[in-house]
């Protein structure tokens, strides 16, 4: 009898400690077992900064952070000056040019014809009293009753009234003809150059108005009214919220051959982790310093993190830039 008890206790013994063994086994397999790969990412779109080429005031803006915009839509208006006066000088300018080529094309004036003409008259007038003192000269020095000396200062002041005629003719075909072919052509590139200045004070004319460059929101804005900018300083951020993708950092050894145009389901936490397709269409190795962890501690070579981007197949209502997206499909994207 007392044998048989011994055995009994040893038994109950035995499956005891088997039992508390077990419990440990399966209490160890459980605290043990890797957790599961979470590959979280975030939303991003495509934004826009409004900036101008003209530097000034901000004087007006028609936004407000939060506001929807259209294309083309007027959100900011700059005060300049600056601008102003140069127009005003370029303007003033081409008034000159335009006054020198009327100049040229015109020709002299009325009266100067005039005067021209009646000062070409007296020198063919005077021609005709010197060509008469010639001719009678001549024919008194062939009878030699003048001296050779007295025939050539004749015929010297006849040449001379000659020639004064012949100027006097140009300078009044000059005054008819109006500028040379080449002073017009200057006067008309004087215009031409003065017109240029204009349509480039008036493209700055048009920067001081600032238009959306696409739909969207306006996301974030930088000066306030009544602040200076300067050229090609951001004023605001427009965001399109059509164009919007996920971005995912991944160790190259959890890529396990994924390609572009590979599906994967993302879960949003923020709208109540609703789940959405995506397709990957860019895979690119992130630079050295952005890796996210050597893994030579391990003895195993150094894991390169790479970047991909998966666009939603479908528009994803509420959702914003920012947003953290986790990658909910086993079959992609795990080790």
């Amino acid at each position: 009898m007392e044998t048989e008890k011994k055995s009994y206790n040893l038994v109950i013994g035995v499956v005891a400690l088997l039992a508390v063994v077990l419990v440990i086994a399966v209490v160890g397999y459980f605290v043990s077992k890797p957790k599961p790969l979470v590959i979280q990412g975030e939303a991003e779109a495509t934004e826009y900064r409004v900036s101008g080429k003209v530097p000034g005031r901000i004087e007006k803006l028609n936004v407000k952070e939060g506001d929807f915009v259209h294309k083309g839509d007027t959100v900011v208006f700059i005060d300049s000056p600056e601008v102003r006066a140069k127009l005003e000088q370029a303007e003033a300018a081409r008034e000159a040019a335009m006054a020198q080529k009327d100049k040229a094309m015109n020709g002299a004036r009325k009266e100067q014809i005039a005067g021209a003409y009646e000062l070409w008259q007296k020198a063919l007038v005077g021609e005709d009293v010197m060509k008469k003192s010639y001719d009678r000269m001549k024919s008194l020095h062939e009878q030699g009753v003048i001296s050779d000396q007295k025939f050539d200062e004749v015929e010297a002041q006849y040449k001379a009234a000659v020639t004064t005629a012949k100027a006097a003719k140009s300078q009044y075909d000059m005054a008819v003809n109006g500028a040379r072919t080449e002073d017009k052509e200057a006067a008309s590139a004087l215009v031409d150059r003065a017109n240029g200045a204009i349509k480039e004070v008036d493209s700055y004319m048009k920067e001081l108005y600032l238009t959306s460059p696409a739909d969207g929101i306006i996301s974030e804005i930088f000066p306030e009214t009544g602040e200076l900018v300067g050229t090609g300083s951001p004023i605001m951020t427009v965001t399109d919220l059509k164009d919007v993708w996920f971005t995912f950092n991944v160790r190259e050894d959890y890529l396990h051959g994924m390609k572009t145009g590979d599906k994967i389901s993302v879960a949003i936490p923020a709208l109540d982790n609703l789940t959405c397709s995506a397709t990957v269409y860019y895979i690119s190795v992130r630079e050295s310093y952005a890796t996210w962890r050597a893994t030579k501690d391990t003895g195993e070579y150094d894991a390169k993190t790479f970047e991909v981007k998966a666009r939603p197949d479908s528009n994803v209502e509420g959702l914003r830039p920012g947003m953290s997206a986790i990658v909910t499909d086993s079959k992609k994207l795990q080790k």
